[in-house]
């Protein structure tokens, strides 16, 4: 297990000196990790009742200290040697310097992490800090539109992602300029603005014909987003090879891989320039172009290494309570599990991501979907999307007494198909229940103790 550094802090327990740790690295330049159930000699102890600690630390988080950290931390459950601790992501912020509420920003309440420790700041250092504070921040800036903004769509997306919408919700979001303006962040997420992605398509390898041109936006970024990753998976086409003994799947580009990349783009563009991100199709590749570059704290092997400093935290925070943002950090980790770090190229104003095409798919290359039906065929007459027709074949591979020419690597359960299908249980609940509905499989036993089998015809 590594020891204390400059980016780990252990803590046996939650105590008070808490706060000063995460306001330690939200100074720093890069964040860092804290280990709640680790001795400081490495030696895990857990922690008793740790979804109690868990609500306790993010309570903790949201509301001791400031300016807001909301989409700066993840923390996270963990088991380690069978005992369970708790894991606090912190990432840099850019509104330094970040200060514990009660003390104010003064040296008791701002302090830096330096090497394994803290160090607390002297007035000179606040006032240094906060003369360079990054004022561009989407929060500060009043939104350029004018007239009434609605929310139509923001609120039905958190709706149905079983949050409550109340009086407070904009404020909760971070949706005011410090002087109770709606802000740029407002602007992106209302019904109706003037933010546009491009998505081209030519018929070559180069940009001289092309054959599709269509802007997606002048409505909320969750719709944008949500209709993006939709055009992505239809034009990530499936290959396909027949064996003797079983069909081998292939997509064009590893989905995850790519629907990481994409939202990555949407997270870390510079909307002060009112330009959104262009996704763009070749014959051979996709790219995906984001302005701004690198945020000016980050080196590209610090990029490269998944340390996240967000150039849009409130964007980050609402992108996670729409599952489409996972652990910070762990995008960058995903993509560079599949392809070199030279998929990217980066200048002081765009990061651009290019995607080749798989060509063919070969025998030594492991699948975990289904492989008995096409990709978009019907099962007894039903016309299935792929995510329905791998939770189906999950189910039928399970049933000991049905034959199915199928590898899923994943036992039948909500919680692993979402890991499966990198989409939350909510989502995988709703197939599960549509299969049920147009009788293609059926609960047998009760709820808890039951499980689901396919409808013999």
């Amino acid at each position: 297990m590594d020891i204390e550094n400059q980016n780990i802090e252990y803590k046996q327990c939650l105590n008070d000196k808490f706060e000063r740790e995460v306001v330690g690295f939200l100074n720093s330049k890069l964040g860092g990790d804290i280990y709640i159930g680790i001795a400081d000699d490495g030696q895990v102890v857990g922690i008793e009742n740790a979804d109690a600690a868990q609500l306790a630390v993010t309570d903790r988080l949201k509301n001791n200290i400031l300016p807001s950290c909301l989409g700066l931390f993840d923390v996270l459950l963990e088991e380690r040697d069978g005992k369970s601790i708790l894991h606090i992501h912190i990432s840099a912020g850019q509104e330094k310097p970040y200060y514990i509420r009660q003390y104010g920003m003064s040296p008791n309440g701002c302090y830096l992490r330096v090497g394994a420790g803290l160090k607390q700041m002297d007035e000179t250092m606040i006032s240094s800090l906060f003369s360079s504070r990054t004022r561009t921040s989407l929060r500060n800036i009043p939104s350029i539109r004018y007239g009434e903004h609605s929310f139509l769509q923001l609120r039905l997306y958190y709706q149905e992602h079983g949050f409550e919408v109340n009086d407070s919700f904009l404020h909760n979001l971070d949706l005011y300029t410090p002087d109770g303006k709606l802000n740029m962040v407002a602007f992106l997420l209302a019904d109706q603005n003037s933010l546009s992605v491009r998505v081209a398509k030519y018929a070559g390898t180069d940009k001289c014909d092309l054959i599709e041109n269509e802007e997606y936006g002048y409505c909320s970024l969750l719709r944008i987003t949500e209709r993006l990753l939709e055009k992505i998976n239809i034009e990530n086409r499936t290959l396909a090879k027949i064996t003797p003994t079983r069909r081998l799947e292939k997509r064009l580009v590893d989905p995850i891989a790519i629907r990481e990349a994409l939202l990555n783009a949407l997270l870390h563009n510079d909307y002060t320039m009112e330009e959104g991100p262009i996704v763009e199709f070749f014959s051979d590749r996709v790219t995906i172009t984001s302005y701004g570059g690198l945020v000016s704290e980050l080196t590209e092997d610090e990029f490269f290494q998944g340390r996240s400093v967000p150039r849009n935290r409130e964007l980050m925070r609402i992108f996670k309570d729409m599952d489409w943002g996972e652990h910070l950090g762990s995008g960058m980790h995903r993509i560079l599990e599949k392809y070199p770090k030279d998929i990217y190229e980066i200048t002081p104003h765009f990061v651009t991501v290019t995607f080749r095409f798989a060509t063919e798919q070969e025998e030594n290359v492991p699948v975990n979907v289904p492989v008995n039906v096409p990709v978009n065929s019907a099962i007894n007459g039903v016309q299935l999307t792929e995510r329905q027709q791998y939770i189906y074949n999950a189910i039928a591979a399970s049933t000991s007494d049905v034959q199915v020419n199928v590898q899923v690597n994943v036992q039948v359960n909500v919680a692993n198909l979402a890991t499966a299908l990198q989409v939350a249980e909510k989502t995988i609940r709703r197939e599960i229940y549509f299969l049920r509905d147009i009788g293609l499989i059926h609960r047998v036993g009760s709820d808890k103790t039951g499980h689901w089998e396919v409808v013999k015809r």
